[in-house]
Formats: structure tokens, C-alpha cells, sequence
């Protein structure tokens, strides 16, 4: 079966969505630990900052969520010049790594 320019373009939605979900949990988050690094400025309370150490980790998974997404997008990019150009052998690895990227990305979110 050969791969067609239009298949790796299929992931573009996909992609952009993961991207704006990702943006605002993060955000989310972000807001989060401001608001509790406020009340422990004014408490020092112990279970706190272990609120925040845990928010700061699970921003750290966003953020490797964001990066895994970001290779994919790139490597779905790569795969379609690759097709343009005729390099189909190419093109379907570089569409392979890109698959396998974005379920990766998803995953990260429940590494803990």
C-alpha cells in the first residue's frame, strides 16, 4: 500500500487539538500554583508546598506532553515533503514516528 501526500495530513486537527488542550491544562495549573505559592508566602504551611510540588511536577508532564507533540507535528511535516518529493520510503517511516508520537504524548499525561 503506498501513502498519499493527503495521509499525514490527516494528523494536522488531531495535532492542534492535543496542543490546545495541553495549553490550557497547563494554564490551569499555572494559576494554581500562583494562587498556593500566595497562601504559603503568607502561612509557610508544609501541605502547601507539597500541593505545589506536586503541581510543579505534573507541569513538568505537560510540558514533556507539549515536546512529544511538537516532534510529532514535526515529523507528520517531514513524512509529507518527503512524499512530495518522492522519497516514499522515507516519508512512511517518518509518518510511523509521527504515530507513534502522538499516543506517546497522550500517555505522558498518566505517568504518575
Amino acid at each position: 500500500m503506498e501513502l498519499q501526500l493527503s495521509t499525514p495530513a490527516l494528523l494536522f486537527p488531531a495535532i492542534s487539538l492535543l496542543f490546545l488542550s495541553y495549553t490550557n491544562r497547563f494554564i490551569s495549573y499555572a494559576s494554581l500554583v500562583r494562587g498556593l505559592h500566595e497562601g504559603w508566602q503568607n502561612q509557610k504551611s508544609p501541605a502547601i508546598q507539597v500541593q505545589i510540588g506536586n503541581l510543579r511536577h505534573r507541569l513538568q508532564l505537560i510540558r514533556h506532553m507539549q515536546v512529544a507533540g511538537a516532534a510529532s507535528l514535526l515529523f507528520c511535516v517531514g513524512s509529507m515533503m518527503a512524499l512530495f518529493f518522492g522519497a516514499l520510503l522515507i516519508g512512511d517511516v517518518l509518518f510511523g514516528v509521527s504515530l507513534v508520537l502522538m499516543p506517546c504524548s497522550s500517555a505522558s499525561c498518566r505517568s504518575r
